[in-house]
């Protein structure tokens, strides 16, 4: 196996998920709803909400149960295109 084809994670494992972007009233829903088209089995426990410290800004940590790679490269692919997300890690 080359560099390149190696994984550095286990599959299946925890695995957070950063999303961040304008405080929004539909911004958490619409991640919900992107993080879970992608890891239908995601509980409501693991989405944690913070707002910025004036509060124009949020950002959500969604903990999922990654499966593979290419199941991580489809949800930021899909976060990245959402016009409510600004940056997803």
């Amino acid at each position: 196996m080359n560099e390149r084809n190696e994984s550095v994670f286990d599959f299946p494992c925890a695995f957070p998920v950063k999303v961040m972007g304008a405080r929004h009233d539909d911004f958490h829903p619409t991640v919900v709803a992107i993080v879970r088209r992608h890891a239908p089995d995601t509980p409501d426990e693991a989405f944690v909400l913070r707002e910025s410290s004036n509060g124009n800004f949020v950002s959500i940590t969604a903990t999922i149960n990654a499966q593979s790679r290419e199941q991580l490269d489809a949800l930021y692919r899909e976060l990245s295109a959402c016009d409510l997300v600004n940056m997803a890690l």
